[in-house]
């Protein structure tokens, strides 16, 4: 009852902290604010994905943009909001790739073998990413609801055409959430394992990626392919 409380709480908070974002940030999406904007997103983006939420200072971050505190409250109404900001615009790119592969014409395995392409491309192009969906992924994280309710209906409609595969025999029976998850931990742990290599002095190259990525495809063939 508890958790569900603060759940509730959370997620109003949520929405208050983006209500008031919306109104202070209209008519303010032209010329120089556009880029003011975009400019705090990307110096936050890195700062929440290597640092942390609570690691993150609005302080440090208008000192490395050269801009006042006060610039990044004139577009966002707090750090809460700004994180989710950029859970918003980071959520958004993944998920507008994934459902580019979902509505393609690619079909069975050929499918699951696009949709895990597509996340370790993303996550190459930007690997920041990577390190923002493991901060969001904490328990107690202030964006959690916000990047539920983004990437919510993707998972929904991954699990129902999985469902649809399995009823029709070309997948194995079994839990697609499970497997979903499962899956999502592999490549949020990625953002771990790159951590750990810079901390020993070892910069990650793309051949990480694709060994995480071969070992993903491997699980989930033998998780699914009805052959095996």
């Amino acid at each position: 009852m508890v958790e569900t409380t603060r759940l509730r709480e959370t997620v109003r908070e949520t929405v208050r902290d983006t209500v008031r974002e919306t109104v202070r940030s209209a008519g303010r999406t032209t010329g120089r604010g556009v880029e003011t904007r975009e400019r705090i997103l990307d110096a936050a983006l890195e700062s929440f994905g290597t640092i942390g939420y609570d690691g993150t200072s609005l302080d440090d971050l208008a000192a490395g943009l050269g801009i006042r505190k006060q610039t990044i409250l004139y577009h966002y109404v707090n750090k809460r909001g700004l994180l989710g900001a950029v859970v918003d615009r980071s959520a958004g790119d993944l998920t507008a790739a994934l459902l580019e592969v979902l509505e393609g014409e690619a079909t069975d395995w050929q499918r699951v073998e696009a949709l895990v392409r597509t996340v370790f491309r993303v996550a190459l192009e930007q690997p920041l990413l990577l390190g923002l969906l493991r901060e969001v992924s904490r328990p107690g994280s202030p964006a959690a609801p916000r990047l539920r309710s983004t990437m919510g209906p993707l998972l929904d409609r991954a699990m129902a055409w999985m469902n649809r595969e399995m009823e029709a025999g070309r997948m194995r029976r079994t839990d697609p959430q499970l497997v979903l998850l499962s899956a999502y931990s592999t490549v949020v742990g990625l953002a771990t394992e790159i951590e750990v290599l810079r901390a020993a002095g070892l910069e990650p190259t793309a051949r990480t990626v694709v060994t995480r990525r071969r070992e993903l495809l491997r699980f989930l063939r033998t998780s699914l392919d009805p052959q095996r």
